[in-house]
């Protein structure tokens, strides 16, 4: 496997990449991207606005997984998005070297931070169903998983978790913002 920038001149991978955002996310955020046009879309974006677009690739051109970065905040701050792995090939590091590999090209670009936001559509942690308000920071502070979900993932990357939005999917289904330091902490 080796990771490249993903070819926005590649038709063929471009649709694996759309492919993979279909089926990645159909079991925990099915409106995401729930068809082809609506994935080739964001694939499409994804190739915008100076943004960084890596693809994992097996030696035989199988796209196993792609990772996104947008610049904010002048460049200092990139949001990761989207992280998808091929069904088939997840519990592999794939995602994990992918994440590395964006984490230090934003380092290139003179990034400090890479934040993300994980949904919580489906009951996976303990701030589902529940009103966040007034106290939305305790209850982000006190989150657990209570079934798979990408925010543990991200917890074993270092990320960590620098707020909530209530509601933002409907009432008790929050977004999850993490973020981590990427580029160098300043000296003391």
């Amino acid at each position: 496997m080796c990771i490249l920038d993903l070819d926005a001149q590649d038709a063929a991978a471009c649709e694996q990449a759309a492919a993979l955002l279909v089926e990645g996310f159909r079991e925990h955020a099915p409106e995401a991207w729930p068809d082809m046009g609506s994935a080739l879309e964001e694939v499409r974006e994804a190739f915008t606005g100076g943004r960084i677009v890596r693809a994992a690739v097996r030696a035989d051109g199988l796209l196993l997984g792609w990772i996104g970065g947008i610049p904010t905040y002048g460049g200092k701050v990139w949001e990761l998005h989207p992280l998808v792995v091929h069904g088939e090939h997840r519990q592999r590091g794939i995602g994990r070297a992918l994440v590395a590999d964006l984490e230090e090209q934003v380092r290139r670009h003179g990034g400090l931070t890479l934040w993300l936001g994980v949904d919580d559509e489906d009951g996976s942690t303990t701030l589902t169903g529940v009103d966040l308000y007034p106290d939305v920071l305790g209850h982000a502070a006190r989150i657990r998983t209570v079934q798979r979900h990408p925010y543990d993932f991200y917890r074993k990357l270092g990320f960590a978790v620098v707020g909530v939005m209530p509601d933002a999917n409907g009432f008790g289904r929050p977004d999850i913002y993490m973020a981590k330091r990427v580029g160098p902490a300043p000296s003391a």
